[in-house]
């Protein structure tokens, strides 16, 4: 596997350990065969969405129809709305944005457009998330998810700074700052810096449009959490303000818990490619066993809420599959990966995935020698 428009395109090994990938993927479109399933949601997908839509925009509509305290619309209907906000994130924009959420490719647009409402861009997401991310996986200078700046070290090739022996204190409330980022800096840096690179998921750039795009979404988004509410609510400006930031903070905590537990633990790694030949040690499926982790699997509400995200490691390798399909398809991964005596990374809690994060930080926080 290897993308041409990177710099220093990494290449991974083309042969699979022992053809674990071919196993494995015959193994699941016989699971979906025998079944007579489609890998996209179903109606259960469908019912999730609507869920997760309400939960967002039900407390939004009752800023404005209420006369309750404004403490309460602050502190009780803000955070709900940052729930929702994170539902409608993990359960319906990804799936759309991979193209899984439906078979009609309509429908994924639709629904992966949902990011605008979430202060982000889809342009932006999919080279990030869908190329980087997934594809360079835990590579230190090509997964930008391992980059948060000078604030937060996740890896040992990112240069240590001595606030960085505090992170694993401060790191934990700087998360929520995920979306709000999203909305002021990190798509106008992000499509600045992809289309310099000429970086795009399109069969070529379009830099013009992609510009309009962000900047008219951004707009629209400002009028509707912010405008909208100053002059339809009860709210003092400095109010909506509070509430909107108490969303987002809500929203990005979840977010980046998720995210974080799922890569950047101990028992993950973040290799290298050879630096004369830039190729990866291991296949590209090999390569996600061993940089990616699994969480809580067994927590229903966990497999339901976070969009099967803590079943990273069937995402990972199967990223066009619906979520709704992860807990059946996690059982043949594991089962292939065991048979192939290649690791399959799982905490069996939330709590044992935090602590290993934090460990992990504070590994991060300790000056190189």
């Amino acid at each position: 596997m290897k993308i041409k428009t990177l710099e220093k395109a990494v290449r991974f090994d083309r042969k699979d350990a022992a053809q674990f990938f071919s196993t494995l993927n015959k193994r699941v479109s016989n699971y979906f065969t025998t079944n007579k399933l489609p890998k996209t949601g179903t109606l259960r997908l469908y019912l999730k969405a609507l869920v997760m839509f309400s939960l967002w925009i039900a407390p939004f509509v009752l800023l404005f129809t209420t006369t309750w305290p404004g403490w309460v619309k602050l502190f009780l209907l803000c955070p709900l709305m940052g729930i929702g906000m994170a539902g409608v994130g993990m359960n319906v924009m990804h799936d759309g944005n991979h193209g899984s959420f439906s078979r009609y490719s309509w429908v994924n647009k639709f629904m992966g457009a949902s990011i605008y409402l979430l202060a982000g861009n889809v342009h932006n997401w999919k080279v990030q998330h869908n190329i980087l991310h997934h594809t360079f996986t835990n590579i230190p200078g090509h997964d930008e998810d391992l980059e948060a700046g000078r604030i937060i070290r996740f890896s040992k090739e990112s240069k240590w700074y001595p606030l960085h022996q505090y992170q694993h204190i401060y790191a934990f409330f700087v998360y929520g700052l995920l979306t709000i980022n999203w909305v002021l800096t990190a798509d106008f840096n992000q499509i600045k810096r992809y289309l310099k690179r000429g970086l795009t998921y399109r069969k070529k750039l379009q830099p013009l449009r992609q510009w309009m795009i962000l900047i008219s979404t951004k707009i629209l988004y400002f009028f509707v959490w912010i405008v909208t509410p100053m002059v339809w609510t009860d709210l003092p400006w400095w109010g909506i303000l509070m509430g909107f930031f108490i969303m987002h903070y809500t929203a990005g905590l979840i977010l980046s818990l998720v995210f974080q537990l799922a890569h950047v633990v101990e028992e993950t790694t973040m290799p290298l490619p050879d630096q004369d030949t830039q190729k990866m040690k291991n296949s590209w499926a090999v390569h996600q066993l061993l940089t990616t982790t699994n969480f809580s699997t067994n927590n229903r509400f966990l497999n339901w809420f976070t969009g099967g995200l803590n079943h990273q490691i069937e995402h990972h390798i199967f990223p066009n599959i619906s979520h709704i399909h992860y807990t059946e398809i996690a059982k043949i991964v594991k089962k292939t990966a065991k048979e192939f005596n290649l690791p399959y990374l799982e905490y069996k809690s939330t709590l044992s995935a935090l602590f290993s994060h934090y460990q992990h930080l504070k590994n991060m926080g300790v000056a190189p020698r």
